[in-house]
């Protein structure tokens, strides 16, 4: 699984994982949002989340907390991408033009690109909010899974050098 701040890199870091391995790749965004907007009912959400790690091999990207565990217990590796505040604004902006007006690809048809205050001041205290619960989490799952911590594009590069070599 791949987590890490909105604008970080983790769908684009998904889909070339993806390639790189031939797993399947599953972005939570188009799981969550219904055309329009729309959040999926908590149930179904739920329902949903425990469909898709049942399957034996995947590459899932995105946050969710609500139902983060669940992927934690299914997951045999974590990437964490803790890219700085800078790069992850930077990233978003660079989507949200990259898009405007049309559906990313990691998106459901009838939710075209937007960035919202919201989803801005989210990023923007990220490293002082939700970056220290994370880094206590990964620490605390060092023993049970493989946890990669990835911090700029140049590590997210040689990491994907990396595994295809392998391949």
């Amino acid at each position: 699984m791949i987590i890490g701040c909105g604008g970080s890199g983790k769908s684009t870091l998904a889909i070339r994982l993806g390639a790189a391995t031939g797993l399947p790749v599953y972005h939570l965004d188009r799981i969550f949002w219904q055309s329009g907007w729309k959040s999926l009912p908590k149930e179904e959400w739920l329902k949903k989340q425990e469909e898709l790690v049942s399957k034996e091999k995947w590459i899932v990207d995105g946050n969710y907390g609500s139902t983060l565990e669940i992927r934690i217990n299914a997951s045999d590796t974590i990437i964490y991408l803790d890219m700085p505040r800078w790069l992850c604004l930077y990233g978003a902006v660079k989507r949200y033009f990259q898009y405007k007006g049309k559906v990313r690809p990691d998106m459901t048809e009838g939710c075209p690109e937007r960035i919202t205050w919201e989803f801005f001041m989210w990023i923007w205290n990220y490293r002082k909010k939700k970056r220290p619960e994370t880094l206590e989490m990964l620490e605390n799952l060092r023993n049970e899974k493989r946890i990669l911590t990835l911090s700029s594009r140049k590590a997210i590069n040689a990491f994907l050098r990396e595994r295809e070599a392998l391949d």
